[in-house]
Order: structure tokens, then sequence, then C-alpha cells
């Protein structure tokens, strides 16, 4: 009863901070103008502008940074306790690499250039859902009817791999060094400039793979006991490993698809709850998914405080703090082999 008060508090207060920091990534603009002082002025014409403001930029980018910051920290947390293996993170069975070269296809070829309106917002998302999809099929074949996690894990490294090569020779092919560009500002990773509209896209997406990695959480502490154990009590490990993949493909394909690549949420927030909330699995999911959401709001912010100079890309300050918690992690776990 102790260990259940302490998670409900964890979760609570997790969600509090949560909340503060999408009403501060609404509220607080570039060099840490408030949008609050728009409102103050007497001019109707600024007030509108202010609403406008609100409505169509910094609404669906603090929408965004919270659902994909939850899908990354909760598919991290679901693929950890999956593969029991604390270096997993949702890159690695290729879902980011797929939906960013199916991203990168659309830019390559094109076509959002070449539509108009809606197609124009849209057609970069839908390229992503769709190369996540093609990855997870190309998983699932590779895996097998009966896929063990060895042959899972290695399976992910190779389309990740391919994907990755894909994607350089897109870029080596480029028509134009203004295209290659814009693939490469995209691949970093960023909230700013998006729309409601693509908000409404990925949702769907991101809700059914949270339903399905959530739908494993029993079967995550069953397989902490080793695959045997769990195939005892019951769980069938080729269910609770599609569930597992295909939710964690939906949610990142959907995520990275808008925002492109935000690297190292999934690895690092399993491991920053794992001490307030202990060892078990399920126990991890919700309270990854809020401070994956945190992490990235915060992260948000981070970026748009400075004043002068260009606005450092998401993906890039995710990166320069995960990568050395990566090398951290692995040099404990070296220490701690027998």
């Amino acid at each position: 009863m102790k260990t259940h008060t302490k998670a409900w508090m964890v979760n609570a207060v997790l969600a509090a901070l949560t909340l503060l920091l999408f009403a501060a990534s609404i509220y607080v603009g570039r060099g840490g103008e408030l949008l609050a002082d728009k409102f103050e002025t007497i001019s109707r014409v600024d007030r509108d502008i202010a609403w406008l403001v609100l409505t169509e930029i910094r609404l669906p980018r603090a929408l965004l940074g919270l659902l994909v910051g939850a899908s990354l920290g909760l598919t991290g947390a679901g693929l950890q306790g999956l593969l029991r293996n604390p270096l997993a993170e949702p890159g690695l069975i290729g879902a980011s690499g797929g939906a960013a070269f199916g991203a990168v296809l659309v830019f390559y070829s094109g076509l959002t250039l070449s539509s108009i309106g809606m197609g124009t917002v849209m057609l970069v998302p839908v390229g992503g859902i769709a190369g996540a999809l093609v990855a997870l099929a190309v998983l699932y074949l590779l895996a097998g009817r009966n896929p063990s996690i060895v042959t899972i894990i290695l399976a992910g490294v190779a389309i990740s791999a391919f994907t990755g090569a894909l994607t350089s020779l897109s870029l080596n092919l480029a028509p134009s060094p203004y295209a290659a560009l814009e693939i490469v500002f995209w691949m970093l990773g960023s909230l700013t400039d998006r729309s409601m509209l693509q908000v409404w896209f990925a949702l769907p997406f991101m809700a059914a793979g949270w339903l399905l990695v959530a739908s494993t959480w029993r079967a995550l502490d069953a397989l902490s006991l080793g695959e045997d154990t769990a195939a005892t009590l019951g769980f069938s490990m080729r269910s609770v490993t599609l569930r597992a993949i295909l939710g964690t493909g939906l949610a990142i394909g959907a995520a990275v698809s808008v925002t492109g690549v935000i690297g190292f949420v999934g690895l690092v927030v399993p491991h920053l709850m794992r001490p307030l909330v202990g060892q078990r699995p399920a126990s991890l999911l919700l309270p990854s998914a809020f401070g994956g959401a945190a992490l990235v709001l915060a992260a948000d912010l981070l970026v748009r405080l400075p004043v002068n100079g260009p606005e450092l890309k998401l993906g890039v300050v995710t990166a320069l703090v995960g990568a050395p918690f990566f090398l951290w992690l692995i040099l404990r776990t070296r220490r701690e082999a027998p």
C-alpha cells in the first residue's frame, strides 16, 4: 500500500509539473516575452493578433510538445520492459528511421512544393506515417511468426541502419542545396511552425499507440521474471511483442512525422523515473509518459529563451543532454556486469 501511495504521489506531482510547463509553453515566447502582455494593450488589432498567435502558433506547439514527449517516454519505458534492456529506446525497432525516411522522400520528391492548401501541410506527416508502417512490416517479416527478443533487436538495428543510409542517399542526391538544407533542418527536430491540423492528424495514431503499449502492462511485469514464467502465467509472447512494437511504431511514427527526430528522450526518462517508482515495468509507464512530456516541454522552453541568433533545434538540445547520459549508462552497465 505504501508503494502504491508513493506511485500515485509521484504521478500527481509529475502531472502538475507537466501542466505548469504546458501553460508556460503557451505564454512564454522568444526571449521570454509573455503573451499575456499583448492582451493588455488598448488596440483591438493587437489583441486580435495576440489571439491569433495563441491559437495558431503557441497552442499547437505546446500540444505537440505534450503529445510527442508522452509518446517518447511511454514507448521507451515499454520497450525497456519488453526487451529487458536498460539501453533500449524507441528508435531501436526502426520506426523512427522509417518515419524520417518517409518524410524525407516527400521533401526530396518536391511534393511539398507542387501541392497547395492542406496538402502542403499534411504530405510530410503522411509520408512519415507510411515510412514507419513499412519499417514495422519489414521488422515483422524479418522477425518471423514467433520472434525472439534478440531477433527483434537485430532486425530493428538493421532497419534503422538501412533507412539511415537511404536518408543520407536522399541528401546526397538532393536536386538543390536548398532542398538538402530543408531536409537537414527538418531532421534536426523542432516544434516550431506547426499547426493544429498536424496535431489532429498525429493524435489518433499516438492514442492508438499508447493504448497498445499500455495494454501490455501486466505482461511486462511477468516478463521481468523471464519469458518462461510469463508463458506459465498465461501471457503470449507473440501477442505482447506485437502490441508493444505496433504501439511504439504508431506513436513514434506519428511523432517523427510531424516534428522530425527528437532523440534520447525515450532512453533517458525511464531511468530518471525508476528511482522514484521502483523497478516494476508496469509502474514505470505512466510516470515516463508524464516525464517525457515535461522534458520535451522544458527543452522547448529552453530553445526559445535566447533573444538574438537562430533558435536552436529541439532535437539538438535533447541529443546534447541524452548522449552523455547514454555513455554514462554504458559505463555503469559495464561496471555492474559480473
